[in-house]
């Protein structure tokens, strides 16, 4: 019997091989396969290699931390998709900073006169933000308050609700669509 040299087996045998023993080195193997292209994804969203080469590590750990919670089929297209999600969170987060110190900068100056909404008007908008997220099913209107006003991420969503990935972002996209509807009326 010819046994192969573990650079040989392909990735679902790898894959199959960790989860019989759950010896990271499968993974591991699996892992260098794919660094450098993970490491050029990384840069192509993130545009900084410190970050990219953080967010290789980050993604390593996690592919060992979810790798058993998920039916892989192909481990390319997964990890791809993984780290691709990675990314954009990366990327969200720092939006989200720069977005606070823009707010905390512009805190203390003065709106330009046709930029100062009177404060009924704002309660006005806000009453009716209210009413409309209520008129949304459960799903959408769970997701929604997550995603925008909890801040949580599409993986944090699909921890506390028990929906699919997919199922989240569809949540988020039809409320936001339906949210804007009811608002226009």
């Amino acid at each position: 019997m010819n046994i192969k040299n573990s650079q040989e087996l392909t990735d679902e045998e790898l894959l199959q091989r960790y989860k019989a023993d759950d010896n990271s080195h499968w993974v591991g193997i699996l892992f260098d396969r794919y660094a450098l292209l993970l490491l050029g994804m990384c840069m192509k969203y993130l545009k900084n290699e410190e970050d990219a080469r953080d967010s290789v590590q980050q993604i390593f750990l996690k592919v060992l931390a979810d790798i058993n919670k998920h039916q892989v089929q192909f481990f390319r297209a997964w990890i791809y998709m993984v780290t691709k999600n990675h990314c954009l969170m990366q990327l969200r987060q720092r939006n989200q900073v720069r977005q606070e110190e823009v707010s905390e900068k512009h805190l203390n100056d003065p709106a330009p006169p046709e930029e100062k909404t009177t404060l009924a008007e704002k309660e006005v908008l806000l009453t009716n933000m209210e009413q409309a997220l209520e008129q949304l099913n459960e799903e959408q209107r769970s997701c929604v308050k997550l995603f925008y006003l909890e801040k949580c991420s599409y993986q944090e969503i699909t921890d506390r609700t028990g929906y699919t990935l997919l199922q989240v972002k569809s949540y988020i996209q039809n409320g936001k669509r339906n949210l804007k509807l009811l608002l226009s009326k």
